[in-house]
C-alpha cells in the first residue's frame, strides 16, 4: 500500500535556517568538474561530474546552462553527493534535434545518460521545466529513481494564473532574461542556435499539456515538491498535487521562482539559500 501524502509547509524561521548558517549559504569554491558529451538519442549531450558519492542528477530550468540554475548550490551539493548535471536538448553545449522538445523526450535523454555513464539508479532534482522533467523520469523509468526532488514544477495548466499563458503566446527573444542569453552564448556562441533554443522552450510551453492525474498516481519513489510563495506555479497547486503523487512532501519557502536556490535571474546579494536545509533533510546529505 503507497504511503499517503505527506505536507510539510515550510517557512523562513530560524529552526528551519539551522545553526550552521554559513554551510547553508554554501560560500564555498566549486571544484572543477569532469565534463564530456555523449551521443544520447541523437543529440550529443553535454554534462558535468562533480564530487564523490551516491549520484544526484541535476535537471536545469528552460532556456537554461547548468551553472544559471544551480551555480550557487554546486559548491555545496558536490561536497556530500556525487553530481550528475546535464544540459538538455538544444540547451547549453547540447545540441539539437529534428523534432519539438518535451518532457518524456527529456525524461529518456537523462535515462539513456544514466545507462551510458553506467549509473543503474540515483536522485534527481530538477529546477522548473526541468522539475517536471524528473518527475517524467519517476514516471517513464522508475527503476532508476531512488528519490525526486520537483523544484518551481508546473504540472497542469491551471496550476498558474492566466496571464502566464499570454505572456508565452506573445513572448519574444527579446524579451528572454539577459542573464540566460548571455551563459548560452559564453558557452555556445551561436545567435542562430539561441534562437532556435528559445522558439522550442516558448512552443513547448504554448503547447503544454497536462501531466495526467494518472501518471502522477504512478509515481513510486518518494518525491518532495519545492515551491516558493510568490511562484509561477501557485501554493495550491503545489499542495493539490503533493496529494495526487503517492509519497509526497511539500515545501513552500518565501521568495519568487528560483529564488530559493539563488538562480541567476532570481538571485539577490547576500541571498539565503533557503532550500539547502530541505533539500539536506529530504535526501539524507
Amino acid at each position: 500500500m503507497r504511503m499517503r501524502s505527506t505536507i510539510t509547509i515550510l517557512t523562513l524561521v530560524a529552526s528551519i535556517i539551522g545553526c550552521n548558517k554559513n554551510e547553508m549559504t554554501s560560500k564555498e569554491k566549486t571544484a572543477a568538474p569532469v565534463a564530456g558529451h555523449a551521443d544520447i538519442n541523437g543529440i550529443s549531450m553535454y554534462y558535468e561530474i562533480y564530487g564523490e558519492g551516491k549520484p544526484l542528477v541535476l535537471l536545469h530550468g528552460a532556456g537554461s546552462t547548468i551553472g544559471t540554475t544551480f551555480g550557487r548550490i554546486i559548491p555545496y551539493l558536490q561536497q556530500h553527493r556525487r553530481l550528475i548535471a546535464v544540459e538538455l536538448q538544444a540547451h547549453g553545449r547540447t545540441s539539437d534535434r529534428d523534432k519539438p522538445i518535451s518532457f518524456e523526450q527529456d525524461a529518456d535523454d537523462v535515462a539513456a545518460l544514466l545507462a551510458h555513464l553506467k549509473m543503474p539508479k540515483a536522485d534527481f532534482l530538477g529546477f522548473s521545466n526541468g522539475g517536471t522533467s524528473v518527475l517524467q523520469i519517476a514516471i517513464r523509468h522508475p527503476e532508476i529513481c531512488d528519490r525526486v526532488v520537483a523544484a518551481s514544477a508546473l504540472l497542469k495548466r491551471d496550476g498558474t494564473m492566466p496571464q502566464f499563458w499570454e505572456f508565452m503566446k506573445q513572448g519574444t527573444l527579446e524579451q528572454m532574461p539577459g542573464q540566460y542569453k548571455e551563459a548560452f552564448l559564453e558557452v555556445t556562441p551561436d545567435s542562430a542556435r539561441l534562437y532556435n533554443m528559445f522558439r522550442k522552450c516558448a512552443d513547448r510551453m504554448i503547447n503544454f499539456q497536462d501531466v495526467s492525474d494518472e501518471a502522477l498516481k504512478s509515481i513510486k519513489c518518494p518525491v518532495l515538491l519545492v515551491n516558493g510563495d510568490h511562484d509561477v506555479a501557485t501554493s495550491g497547486h503545489m499542495v493539490a498535487m503533493s496529494h495526487i503523487i503517492p509519497d509526497c512532501s511539500l515545501a513552500i519557502l518565501p521568495g519568487a521562482h528560483g529564488e530559493y536556490m539563488g538562480e541567476l535571474v532570481a538571485m539577490r546579494s547576500n541571498q539565503e539559500l533557503t532550500v539547502l536545509p530541505v533539500l539536506k533533510n529530504f535526501l539524507g546529505i
